[in-house]
This record gives C-alpha cells, sequence and structure tokens, in this order.
C-alpha cells in the first residue's frame, strides 16, 4: 500500500491557486461576503499562509479581478467572417456565459465591492471595456471613427453592462432574448446616428446590405416596419 504525498507548490503556482479559489468563491457570493478564512479553508491551507502570498484581502480580490477581466475581455474576441450582425450575436453569448457564471463577482465588480476607489480596480474595468471598443471597432473596419460611432460604440458597451446587472436581479427575460435584443439594439443606435451623419450612414448601409434575411439586423428593420405600419 502506497501513500499519496502532498506536493509542496511553488509561489507562482500557489498564487494561481489562490486566485482561482478566490473567483470561484467570489462566482457564488459577493467578495464582500466572502472572508480570508473561507478563501484559506477552500485552498486548504491556513489564514497566516494566505497574508504570506497575498498581503491583505484587496490585493487577492484584484488579483482575481484581473484574471476575470482578462477572461472577460477575451469574450469579445471574434473571427471577421460572416455577417456582422451574427458575429455580435455570439460575442453575447459568451458575455452571457461570463454574467451567468460569474454573477455576484460580476454585480460587485460593476457595481462596487471590497475594492471601491481602488485605482487598479478601476482601470481593469476599464481596460475590459477599451478591449470591446477595440474589437467592435475592428469589426466595423474603422481606424479614425467618426465622433458620433465612438458615441455609440461606447453607449452600447455601457448598455451591455447595465443590461446584465439588471438581467441578473430575477432573470426575468429569457436570456437568448435579451442577448438578440443587445445586438438590435446595437443596430438601433447606429442607425440614429446615422441620421445625423452621412459617412457613419455609408457604412451602416454597406453592413445591412451582407446582412441575410433570417439575421438579427434584418429582423428589427421587419419588427418596426410592422410597427409602424399598424
Amino acid at each position: 500500500m502506497t501513500t499519496g504525498v502532498r506536493r509542496r507548490m511553488g509561489v507562482e503556482e500557489r498564487r494561481q491557486q489562490l486566485i482561482g479559489v478566490a473567483l470561484d468563491l467570489f462566482s457564488r457570493r459577493s467578495p464582500d461576503d466572502v472572508s480570508i478564512d473561507e478563501i484559506a479553508s477552500a485552498a486548504g491551507i491556513s489564514r497566516p499562509l494566505v497574508y504570506h502570498y497575498f498581503p491583505g484581502k484587496l490585493s487577492l480580490y484584484e488579483a482575481a479581478l484581473k484574471r476575470a477581466s482578462d477572461d472577460l475581455a477575451s469574450r469579445f474576441v471574434e473571427p471577421h467572417e460572416g455577417p456582422l450582425g451574427e458575429r455580435l450575436l455570439r460575442v453575447m453569448g459568451r458575455y452571457f456565459d461570463f454574467v451567468d457564471d460569474h454573477g455576484p463577482g460580476f454585480s460587485a465588480l460593476m457595481r462596487g465591492g471590497p475594492a471601491v476607489g481602488s485605482s487598479t480596480t478601476n482601470a481593469l474595468i476599464d481596460s475590459v471595456r477599451q478591449a470591446a471598443y477595440d474589437q467592435i471597432m475592428s469589426h466595423l473596419r474603422v481606424e479614425n471613427p467618426p465622433a458620433r460611432l465612438e458615441l455609440v460604440v461606447r453607449s452600447w458597451i455601457s448598455l451591455a453592462e447595465s443590461t446584465a446587472l439588471i438581467w441578473l436581479d430575477g432573470r426575468r427575460i429569457p436570456r437568448a432574448e435579451l442577448e438578440v435584443q443587445l445586438v438590435q439594439d446595437f443596430a438601433a443606435l447606429a442607425a440614429v446616428a446615422a441620421a445625423h451623419d452621412t459617412e457613419l450612414a455609408t457604412l451602416l448601409s454597406n453592413l445591412l446590405k451582407q446582412e441575410p434575411g433570417d439575421g438579427p439586423f434584418t429582423d428589427l428593420a421587419a419588427r418596426l416596419l410592422s410597427l409602424a405600419s399598424s
């Protein structure tokens, strides 16, 4: 009979383990409600050992937030193939996968958790927003966006954030419907801006020509026409 020997973890390996444990706990409860003792217990180590790798809960929270923000930013990466509406719909699917899996942590991040006022926390949140913005602009193939287009994209990113937070509070709208609605929100915001900007109108017109008859953008147009004629 052989007896298992616990392998001693290296410094970076232990840090990554603690970050993973913290993220798992934060995904189920607000970081405010998770103690260092719980993190230590879940990791199978003592409380003082946690402080050996992280000076306090805030530093561990920020490290976990960095991993989560990298994960969330990666959800906006999408191949530049196919109609834009379908691409955005896939992005929204992955975005809500993250929101669904990390509800309390996502809510704490956007509404303010134990790191309120932390410049590191604010910078990480902004980095996710900027990554999303850069990805959307790359899909639009615009290097120097007109002011109204920048406003549309940044407003839509904020709308996606606020929509996800409201959805988490009761999940009263089916998730799949909400994902389509957000994609159509993008088209609606762009259409309103295009009515005031000829450059944006040309861009939007070219994009719509590539949309299939059953795509989310075309579906929105049909619904609006039906509403206007009713």
